[in-house]
């Protein structure tokens, strides 16, 4: 895989550069090159394969010029030890359950695959990384499990005070050995922007060997991509031949331009649905053509809350670079939080299944789009976390208690370890370098 800048003033660069270099130097996002189509028979036969299997063959799709299939195997069956499967909710929608990994949200696939395709490449350079990561709530937790204690790498991971749920702050404070939590007095918009800022640093990057956890780095997002091929598969193999809607709880858009990677790859889907809290310039876009970034709110979906997505231009692109062709494949719709919290009450009080607040931003991104655009389809909510890692939200809306899975109430009782700071990148190079 040979992969170029979005901002066009960077040589092209290899997939192993592109993993560890996380940004081009001209700040813009590493993108492939070429995305080949898999071929029909693929798809003709794709019911019958299993989550890894169909992982295979998309990495051979796509890296087979990098890997061997023998190192693409191996990635694969270190990585991909959980499932994704669809469950039935009601006549046209089935959910996609990404929260069956270590930390319990859809990042786990792309943070374990990152991990294992590090490794592979610092085990032959006998190299030593440190990971930069910020996060708004799951990709800590997932970059934290994924990368812990993993040989030649250190973990530091930015979080904004306040601003993620008590079990996701405890899921990327208490592990320690390599992993370090520095609790920004900010947003998430501010713990990214020190992030790139340090990979465009060249004092840090002569001091250290830097490498980025997310989405911005290309690694993350090819992972993200196979459980598309694998919900398509489940609904071909219960017989749902209706076209199929794409719905995407979309803050970063890193998970709806994985998707698009899978489109490109020749995966047959109608539309993505790019469902927004109130963090919406991008759906704004795709109604008006005008992209205005803008300072990200706080809501009950926090994992969603990115005024700036850096996948924008990503997502762009890999939808067609012109508005026209954009919104031909993805359309946006945005949820507040009290709309948010009836879904949540209406769905569990209608089905018994209790969704978290992200899970239900895409569930009524989805039924805007059925309302916009009436037929008959197979609609595909995205859940990216499991509810019970914003227990005081799903209480509070559903008026219950509900059950806890034993992996996230054990952290309850550990002890959050993490380093105040402030905004400022001056004082986080600083607290770097020494």
């Amino acid at each position: 895989m040979i992969l170029y800048s979005t901002e066009h003033k960077s040589p092209n660069v290899s997939l192993e550069e592109a993993i560890f270099r996380g940004l081009p130097p001209d700040n813009g996002l590493y993108m492939p090159t070429d995305i080949k189509s898999l071929p029909a028979s693929f798809f003709e036969t794709i019911q019958d394969r299993s989550l890894p299997e169909i992982a295979i063959a998309v990495c051979e799709n796509l890296l087979g010029d990098s890997l061997s299939s023998a190192e693409i195997k191996q990635i694969i069956e270190q990585s991909m030890t959980f499932e994704a499967p669809i469950v039935s909710l009601e006549p046209g929608v089935e959910v996609l359950e990404l929260f069956h990994g270590p930390s319990m949200a859809f990042k786990d696939f792309g943070a374990r695959f990152m991990a294992a395709i590090m490794s592979h490449y610092l085990l032959k350079s006998k190299r030593e990384i440190r990971i930069l990561v910020a996060t708004s709530g799951d990709t800590g937790g997932a970059v934290a499990q994924g990368f812990y204690n993993t040989p030649g790498i250190s973990v530091t991971i930015l979080y904004p005070t306040g601003k993620v749920s008590d079990i996701q702050e405890k899921q990327l404070t208490t592990l320690g050995g390599n992993v370090t939590a520095l609790e920004i007095d900010g947003t998430f918009d501010d713990c990214q922007r020190l992030v790139k800022q340090a990979f465009l640093d060249d004092e840090l990057r002569s001091a250290f060997d830097l490498a980025s956890a997310n989405s911005i780095n290309i690694s993350r997002l090819i992972p993200q991509s196979f459980y598309y091929f694998a919900a398509y598969a489940q609904a071909k193999k219960k017989g749902l031949n209706a076209p199929i809607v794409f719905s995407v709880p979309s803050g970063n858009f890193g998970n709806l331009s994985a998707g698009l990677m899978a489109f490109k790859m020749g995966l047959p889907v109608q539309a993505f649905v790019a469902s927004c809290n109130e963090n919406h310039p991008v759906a704004d876009y795709l109604r008006s053509g005008e992209y205005k970034p803008v300072a990200s709110v706080e809501t009950l979906s926090n994992a969603m809350d990115v005024g700036s997505p850096s996948n924008f231009i990503r997502m762009r692109l890999l939808a067609g670079d012109e508005w026209s062709n954009v919104r031909e494949t993805v359309k946006g719709y945005f949820t507040n939080d009290q709309k948010t919290q009836q879904i949540m009450s209406d769905v569990y009080t209608r089905t018994g299944y209790v969704m978290c607040p992200h899970t239900a931003v895409g569930y009524d991104g989805l039924q805007q789009y059925k309302a916009e655009y009436p037929g008959d389809v197979t609609g595909i909510v995205l859940s990216t976390a499991h509810y019970a890692k914003f227990l005081p939200t799903v209480e509070g809306t559903l008026g219950v208690s509900v059950p806890v899975p034993a992996r996230l109430a054990e952290l309850l009782d550990k002890t959050k370890k993490s380093i105040p700071m402030g905004t400022d990148f001056e004082g986080f190079k600083v607290y770097l370098l020494q």
